[in-house]
């Protein structure tokens, strides 16, 4: 079987950043990240998912939290220097990053978005998030992320 190379895994490499990508078994359908840590038998404080969220007005800001919290769409906004931001309709996902549900990665969007990490990234070493495709996913130190992204960390999480 051919390994599956991403273009997040092209763009990492490219841009000589270490990581290690992984595989998971999965249907057409996205599974949960907390499903996908545990399938990979990964601690969920190092999972992280990527979401898009929307000031309605043509402006998209990219938040990456750990799998199991929920995004905090006030603390997003303030992030992020706005009033109000919503999460991103599924139906438009494609169009604005060039992804799918369950494959949206921080790395390699149509275009660059203003992008928030949740400050729990900071404490580790090695985090994973998205390799752009259902079924893969990458991990690397995130300061690297941060870089290739341009991104800034902030608590951007609902209290649990």
């Amino acid at each position: 079987m051919k390994a599956v190379k991403t273009n997040v895994m092209r763009i990492l490499e490219k841009e000589r950043v270490p990581f290690h990508a992984s595989e998971y078994p999965h249907g057409k359908e996205a599974v949960d990240g907390v499903t996908v840590a545990s399938l990979l038998g990964q601690d969920v404080e190092k999972v992280f998912k990527t979401l898009v969220t929307t000031n309605g007005k043509q402006g998209y800001f990219v938040f990456v939290i750990p799998v199991a919290k929920e995004l905090d769409l006030k603390k997003a906004a303030k992030a992020v220097g706005e009033k109000a931001v919503e999460m991103l309709h599924v139906k438009e996902i494609n169009k604005v990053t060039g992804y799918i549900r369950g494959g949206c990665s921080p790395i390699g969007m149509k275009k660059q978005y203003q992008t928030v990490f949740h400050i729990s990234a900071k404490e580790q070493d090695v985090i994973a998030v998205s390799a752009g495709k259902i079924g893969y996913q990458i991990e690397t130190a995130p300061d690297h992320l941060i870089k290739i992204t341009q991104a800034k960390y902030a608590d951007v999480c609902k209290e649990q």
